[in-house]
């Protein structure tokens, strides 16, 4: 599986939500809002195939109920608010030694991966986490509030990298988002939950 393919949902119902149908195109990004316990993270759990749901999630012309629930995982790749770590270095957690431009944008240099895991700040967490993501290859990305424990700055900066990389490498990817500032930056299209629907919002410029 490559990762130019479409990420669709098909009558994806969990929880509140009903009738979830959308179709996200190779290299755009959704930025799904709405809020707090409308069901936006189950929603991104339920494309991960880490809750059970009603319908059908397609990546290309894969199903998502073709696959066990962990090949599905290795493809469209689900990096949480709060992310976890087993290992005591950073450098554990990560599947292959990250390019220095990466680390450089995220704001580190290559001594991050022998910092013990113990000594990381919640947004030093998260900026890891994605790289950790990235670097395992995967065809669809669901990120769920990417940049809620980060400074503006340094909230700019993460954006500017992802979505240079989303672009390079053709991911579909839905990204939860409250910051109207940044939906109208890194969104290609953007849903609001409204009660137990998804509801089309104008992507308006914002500055």
């Amino acid at each position: 599986m490559t990762a130019s393919s479409t990420l669709r949902l098909d009558a994806v119902a969990i929880g509140t939500l009903t009738d979830v149908s959308l179709a996200v195109p190779p290299g755009e990004i959704h930025c799904l809002s709405g809020p707090s316990g409308s069901g936006k993270s189950r929603l991104l759990r339920a494309v991960a195939d880490l809750e059970p749901h009603v319908g059908q999630v397609w990546l290309g012309e894969l199903a998502q109920s073709s696959l066990p629930a962990h090949a599905w995982r290795a493809r469209v790749m689900l990096v949480p608010a709060e992310s976890q770590w087993w290992a005591d270095s950073v450098g554990e957690h990560l599947p292959a030694r990250p390019a220095v431009e990466d680390l450089a944008a995220l704001g580190f240099d290559a001594s991050v991966l022998d910092w013990q895991v113990s000594r990381l700040s919640s947004g030093e967490k998260q900026r890891l986490a994605l790289l950790r993501a990235l670097g395992q290859a995967p065809s669809a990305l669901l990120l769920d509030e990417p940049t809620a424990n980060l400074d503006d700055a340094t909230t700019r900066r993460v954006e500017a990298w992802l979505v240079e990389r989303i672009r390079q490498r053709g991911w579909p990817v839905i990204w939860v988002a409250h910051d109207r500032g940044q939906i109208a930056r890194v969104a290609n299209r953007h849903w609001r939950i409204d009660g137990s629907k998804l509801r089309a919002e104008e992507v308006a410029p914002w500055r």
